[in-house]
């Protein structure tokens, strides 16, 4: 059983990774829209990415799954089959978030 704060850690470190080969500056978009929004679907994210980014729906979906699959930072709820997933960023992981925009790195948007 991983301890919390070795689970943090890696996640961190995946965050980390995640925004070092950022080289447009759209995952760092990205997050700080995380930040920002409290509950979003992949349609939200789209409208508010693509007038920044030409990038298309299908890319913004895979994104989110990523994020979701294996940074593991993201909640989703599903209220039925017919309506679309709501995510939300994990509150626990906020600071993650924000600790790893703040690293020069990262700071290409």
């Amino acid at each position: 059983m991983e301890t919390v704060e070795l689970l943090r850690s890696k996640i961190k470190a995946r965050i980390e990774r995640y925004l070092e080969v950022d080289t447009e500056g759209i995952r760092s978009f990205v997050m700080k829209i995380l930040l920002r929004m409290r509950q979003f679907t992949v349609d939200d994210m789209y409208r508010n990415i693509k007038s920044k980014f030409g990038i298309s729906y299908s890319a913004v979906a895979s994104m989110i799954g990523y994020i979701y699959s294996k940074l593991g930072i993201l909640h989703a709820c599903k209220k039925s089959y017919k309506t679309p997933t709501i995510y939300s960023l994990k509150e626990e992981y906020i600071d993650l978030v924000k600790a790893a925009l703040d690293k020069p790195e990262s700071a290409a948007v």
